[in-house]
């Protein structure tokens, strides 16, 4: 078991939709929009046994106080996955998932990127 931050053991959780990723990419490659990734990953994720929720409003607070929702793309039991199919991840895509992140009060994210030849992942924790 890998535990981090605040003794949650994230390494459990972040291997098995991970591995979900890395096989919709495997199967699919880059190259599709961001739909088709995530139609891909649901299926996968059934497949899995893993409980999720698909573009999730996710309140956001500030200081307490619910003042807004934002849609995320999944949340995976206890952790909120974000994906983009561009070329790159860009240093605004990163800030975004991380602030949904922070603001939503998820302890865990993943952010993942099927646009480019090899996939690209930021694990975030809050």
């Amino acid at each position: 078991m890998r535990v981090s931050h605040k003794g949650y053991d994230f390494g459990t959780l972040t291997d098995k939709i991970l591995g979900v990723c890395v096989e919709v990419h495997k199967t699919l490659g880059p190259g599709f929009r961001e739909i088709v990734y995530q139609r891909a990953l649901a299926l996968e994720l059934t497949a899995t046994g893993l409980s999720f929720s698909r573009e999730e409003k996710v309140p956001i607070y500030y200081k307490g106080e619910q003042i807004d929702t934002r849609r995320v793309d999944f949340i995976v039991e206890e952790c909120m996955l974000e994906i983009k199919a561009k070329e790159s991840l860009a240093p605004e895509d990163y800030v975004q998932a991380l602030s949904y992140l922070k603001a939503s009060g998820f302890k865990l994210g993943l952010l993942v990127n099927f646009g480019a030849a090899k996939i690209e992942v930021k694990r975030l924790v809050n």
